[in-house]
């Protein structure tokens, strides 16, 4: 059975990183916050097509979850049509199921050897961080200020510390963007 709801974002508020989804089957509107959003495709658009789970929050709010934009990501989760053979749709699964295995085997195993190897007396290689200059280099206060308009933790902590009137530590921690970018389930 297909749980998910086809839908149209209805509303978006930019700032705080939330909208409302109208299911194609009527109902209420849906809550959809933007890390429930797909990274691909942009930022949402009102009045583009949504496809989506419903899942209770905390308080027993109905929020969508698992967002996809049709024609992106939906192929991956489509059932395998009734028309071809029962068989050639397992074996397809078993070989992509195989290949996985054998690629995650490879990856411990190389993992393995490297942990394994003697720490050599070589020449030691320095990490160099990007500087307070190279990072003002790629960024400037534009205007923006709010978590929604950023593109990374980085972003963000450069805003919060170099660009008056931004709004994105609510708990003034000193950790811009903490549910989006640099906490989230975004956080690079």
């Amino acid at each position: 059975m297909d749980t998910r709801i086809d839908g149209k974002l209805k509303t978006w508020n930019d700032e705080k990183g939330f909208g409302f989804i109208t299911p194609a089957n009527g109902g209420q509107d849906i809550f959809v916050h933007i890390s429930k959003y797909p990274r691909q495709g942009g930022k949402p658009v009102i009045g583009e097509a949504l496809n989506f789970e419903v899942a209770l929050n905390a308080d027993g709010k109905k929020n969508a979850v698992n967002v996809q934009r049709p024609g992106q990501t939906r192929s991956a989760i489509a059932k395998p049509s009734r028309a071809a053979p029962r068989s050639e749709s397992r074996s397809k699964g078993s070989l992509f199921g195989t290949l996985l295995s054998v690629c995650f085997v490879a990856t411990l195993g190389y993992m393995g050897y490297l942990a394994l190897q003697p720490k050599s007396k070589g020449p030691q290689v320095q990490v160099i961080q990007s500087s307070p200059a190279m990072i003002a280099d790629r960024f400037s206060c534009d205007g923006r200020y709010y978590c929604s308009q950023m593109t990374s933790c980085e972003e963000a902590t450069y805003f919060l510390r170099n660009c008056p009137n931004t709004e994105m530590d609510g708990d003034r921690d000193g950790i811009p963007c903490e549910s989006q970018w640099c906490t989230g389930p975004f956080a690079k």
